[in-house]
C-alpha cells in the first residue's frame, strides 16, 4: 500500500517533514522557509552539563517537535500526535494511520538509519522523516534531506523509532488531522505571530544567559576560557562537538539563519513591510559568519589551530554573532505591524 504522496526535499528535516505533510493536507502556500518562521524555529542554547557523545550539548534550532506543533496551530490545523511504550503498539497504529491515508512524520535516531553515510551516523534522536507506505512487511520513506525515498525494513524503523538515550522519541508519530485549504489570512497571521515568538525566544530577558542572543554571547566568553580550563585537546573536541551540532545536525548555525532571511523575503508577500528585507540581510551575514566560525573551530580540533590568540578569535566571532542577531530580532520587535 503506497499513498500518493510527493517527496520533498529540504535543507532540515522537521522543517522538509512539516512543508511535506502540510502540503499533503491542502496547504499549497507551505515552503520550508515559512514552515521554520510560523513554527518560530530558529533558536540557541548551550547546556555544559547535559552532554551528547562527550560533548556540551549546543542547538541551533527550538525542541524537537515545536515547529509542526507551532505551524499547524498558527494555521488552526488539527494534529495527532503520539508516543509509545510498546514497540508492538506502535507499529500497529502506524500502519492503521497507513491503511486510513495518512503519511505520518516520524521522530527517529540517526545512528542506525540504513541509507545515511555512515559518516553521518552518530547517536542523535531529533532527525524527523515521513513514512508514506508498506509493502512485503517495509516501510517506504521520504527522508526530507535526502535526494530521493528509501525503503526500510519493519526491524529497521522500529530500532531508529526506538532509539535510546537523550530525546529517545519512544515511537513519536504525529499528522495532520484533516485536510484543508488555508487562507492568506491565516497565513499573514500565523507570519506575524512566529516573528513575535521568535523575537520573545532570542531576546527577551527571560531566556537567561544560556539561551538565545545572551546564550551566544555566553558561550563566545567561554569559549575563550576552554584552552586553560579543559587542555587543547578536550577543547578541541568541545569545539567539534559545536561543529557538529552546527553544521552536520540538520542545518545547524549557518544554515538556519540563511533560512531564517528566507522567510522573512517570503513574509514580505504577505505582510509588505521594507523592515522584513532588510532585516532579513543581517540574518545572511549571520549565517555567513557562523560559517566562519565553523571554519575556525575546524581548525583548531583538526590540529592546524591552537594558540589562546586563535580561542580569543572563535569567541569572538561568537560575540559578534550575538550583537548582529540581537540588531535583528530588536528590529522585528519593532515593527508597526498593520
Amino acid at each position: 500500500m503506497k499513498l500518493d504522496f510527493e517527496h520533498l526535499q529540504a535543507a532540515h528535516c522537521e522543517n522538509g517533514v512539516t512543508m511535506s505533510l502540510l502540503k499533503n493536507a491542502g496547504v499549497q502556500q507551505i515552503t520550508e522557509p515559512l514552515a521554520f518562521g510560523i513554527g518560530a524555529g530558529l533558536f540557541f542554547v548551550y547546556l555544559p552539563l547535559l552532554k551528547i557523545n562527550n560533548g556540551p550539548v549546543i542547538a541551533f534550532r527550538t525542541l524537537p517537535g515545536l515547529i509542526f506543533k507551532r505551524t499547524c496551530k498558527a494555521l488552526d490545523i488539527p494534529v495527532v500526535r503520539k508516543k509509545f511504550r510498546s514497540k508492538e503498539a506502535a507499529e500497529a497504529f502506524l500502519n492503521e494511520c497507513l491503511a486510513g491515508g495518512h503519511p505520518v512524520g516520524c521522530q527517529v535516531g540517526v545512528y542506525y538509519l540504513p541509507y545515511f553515510p555512515k559518516e553521518y551516523r552518530f547517536h542523535f534522536n531529533a532527525h524527523n522523516l515521513i513514512v508514506y507506505g508498506t509493502e512485503d512487511g517495509n516501510y517506504m520513506v521520504s527522508d526530507p534531506v535526502m535526494e530521493g525515498t528509501n525503503v526500510m525494513t519493519a526491524y529497521e524503523l522500529e530500532r531508529v523509532r526506538f532509539a535510546k538515550g537523550a530525546l529517545a522519541p519512544n515511537g513519536q508519530l504525529y499528522y495532520p488531522k484533516e485536510t484543508k485549504a488555508v487562507t492568506k489570512e491565516q497565513m499573514k497571521m500565523g507570519i506575524k505571530g512566529g516573528i513575535k515568538k521568535n523575537v520573545f525566544n532570542m531576546i527577551s530577558p527571560f531566556t537567561g544567559p544560556i539561551a538565545g542572543v545572551n546564550g551566544i554571547r555566553y558561550t563566545g566568553k567561554k569559549i575563550k576560557g576552554w584552552r586553560d580550563k579543559l587542555g587543547l585537546k578536550e577543547a578541541g573536541l568541545y569545539l567539534a562537538q559545536l561543529v557538529r551540532m552546527q553544521e552536520e545536525i540538520g542545518t545547524g548555525g549557518g544554515g538556519f539563519r540563511y533560512i531564517y532571511g528566507a522567510f522573512l523575503q517570503e513574509a514580505y508577500a504577505y505582510i509588505p513591510n521594507d523592515e522584513l528585507l532588510e532585516t532579513s540581510t543581517q540574518f545572511t551575514a549571520s549565517g555567513d559568519l557562523w560559517r566562519t566560525a565553523a571554519v575556525q573551530a575546524a581548525g583548531i580540533y583538526k590540529g592546524r589551530l591552537g594558540s589562546q590568540e586563535d580561542f580569543n578569535t572563535m569567541g569572538d566571532y561568537l560575540l559578534e554573532i550575538a550583537e548582529i542577531e540581537k540588531k535583528a530580532f530588536t528590529a522585528l520587535k519593532n515593527i508597526k505591524w498593520q
